[in-house]
């Protein structure tokens, strides 16, 4: 019955309006204002229904475009190696016969570091990895080495979860020789809940990742993280000297109240790690934790800075503050990426909340939008159903705060107002409008992101000066059968 009801859905995806809105539109307008490509794609105007200003974005024609973008960015910082190995193995808690592949990722830095910082996940039944990665934070020893699988997330599996990732982190750390041992390695873990570690097939794949090491790219660690995801995810930024590289990986069970799912942001600048902790604890609220696919936060969330103290920091504040803001561009627009890539995702909604009296309701509205089934499924069917937008802000507001003075709330599709004063803004020419703004920002589904635009929302509160952009995905039926699927 899914596959049968998924083909009309699927029909009017990739119906030709929809791709020239979507696609073929903005590469006309790339022509039309003689641009040309640059190492991110092609970049593109694309203007909403009401035109309130200019969206600028990328886009992408085909797969191999897109991968030639990051691996052109994806250079490593001075002082790390890389390396990925995968591997079949059969899951003891699966049904008999079945075969299942894992990758298992090993970076390393060329000594010991002090210039580390993490945030994990406060989901209650955390996985094992992040019950040793907390050990780790309370512990402060320096750190140099990261060692991830996907396919199995280790958690709650009936074995001894934590025992088993450490021997992983005692394996990595006596094939290199690394002077902390495994207490200067943090293991991640991806994937199924429930079922263990394998960890003497693990273990007998080890030494691929470790020979395949090398200095020139972390692409080969944004593919090999990955399990759901479409396509890997890369961002690169230039700071005092050096650079930071970061991928990510996570496509479902995402809302974040923490960091991300899987994220790893390398430098070579040397920052003291109290002052990286605080930039990152700071840029993880403003981007992760203000982004979600389907409300699920994840029991293994992991989001690590390791910097290989190559180079060293500029005196004065002003060089933390260039760090900080290179740092927050590249989980922002990680974050983008991983909402742009979740599970059966067509759009990606940008709500953008002002007005509101602290930072805190301003998030909470903007995930009440962007969490709302009757608001993603009306964006996945390009139907610009403002009442459902209406209905989930007053429905947070009235649990958040009962008495709230709205009189002055107004809010905004594509640049264009449709409610204000307590009362909508729309006709048929309207409609026709905003469903043309929410046409013109839907994805292919492809293993690529076709361009990074949005649904534009904004709300404003009325009542305050703090404001918070969240963003989230629509509800496909794809979104169903993938996690329907899962593990079968």
């Amino acid at each position: 019955v899914l596959r049968a009801s998924r083909r009309p859905y699927r029909h009017r995806e990739r119906t030709a309006a929809v791709l020239m809105l979507a696609v073929v539109l903005p590469h006309i307008a790339l022509v039309a204002m003689l641009i040309g490509s640059n190492p991110f794609g092609h970049v593109l105007e694309a203007r909403g229904a009401a035109r309130a200003g200019t969206v600028v974005g990328r886009a992408y024609s085909s797969e191999g475009e897109y991968e030639a973008a990051l691996s052109a960015e994806s250079g490593l910082p001075e002082g790390f190696r890389v390396g990925t190995t995968g591997f079949l193995f059969s899951p003891i808690e699966a049904a008999k016969g079945t075969t299942a592949k894992m990758n298992i990722t090993v970076i390393v830095a060329d000594k010991p570091s002090s210039s580390w910082a993490a945030v994990l996940t406060r989901n209650a039944f955390c996985g094992a990895p992040i019950k040793v990665g907390r050990a780790r934070i309370a512990a402060g020893a320096p750190l140099q080495a990261l060692v991830i699988n996907n396919k199995i997330s280790n958690v709650c599996s009936g074995r001894d979860g934590v025992t088993d990732s450490e021997e992983l982190c005692a394996a990595v750390a006596t094939a290199l020789g690394l002077p902390g041992g495994a207490q200067s390695v943090i293991p991640a873990s991806t994937g199924v809940i429930g079922w263990s570690l394998p960890v003497g097939p693990m273990a007998e794949a080890l030494p691929a990742a470790l020979a395949s090491l090398q200095r020139e790219t972390l692409f080969p660690a944004a593919r090999a993280i990955m399990t759901t995801d479409r396509y890997p995810k890369l961002r690169r930024a230039s700071a005092c000297g050096g650079s930071i590289v970061g991928i990510a990986k996570g496509a479902g069970m995402i809302e974040p109240n923490m960091a991300t799912m899987l994220c790893f942001i390398l430098t070579d600048v040397d920052v003291p790690r109290a002052e990286l902790q605080r930039i990152l604890s700071g840029a993880a609220d403003r981007s992760f934790n203000c982004m979600s696919i389907d409300g699920d936060q994840s029991t293994s969330d992991t989001l690590v800075v390791l910097s290989s103290q190559a180079k060293v920091l500029p005196a004065g504040d002003a060089a933390l503050d260039e760090f900080g803001a290179a740092l927050r561009s590249v989980c922002s627009e990680l974050a983008a990426d991983v909402a742009r890539n979740g599970e059966g995702t067509t759009h990606v909604m940008r709500i953008a909340v002002k007005g509101a009296p602290t930072f805190d309701l301003a998030r909470g509205v903007g995930k009440a939008v962007v969490n709302s089934p009757l608001v993603k499924t009306a964006i996945a069917g390009n139907d610009p159903n403002i009442g459902r937008i209406v209905g989930a802000v007053g429905s947070f507001l009235g649990k958040a705060a009962p008495g709230l003075d709205l009189s002055k709330c107004a809010m905004s599709i594509g640049g264009e107002e449709v409610f204000a004063a307590g009362a909508f803004r729309l006709s048929p020419k309207t409609e026709a409008s905003l469903s043309a703004h929410i046409k013109a920002a839907q994805q292919q589904a492809v293993k690529y992101p076709t361009h990074d635009g949005y649904v534009e929302v904004e709300i404003d509160l009325g009542v305050g000066s703090e404001e918070c952009t969240v963003l989230g995905s629509d509800l496909t039926s794809d979104y169903v059968e993938i996690n329907a699927d899962y593990r079968s």
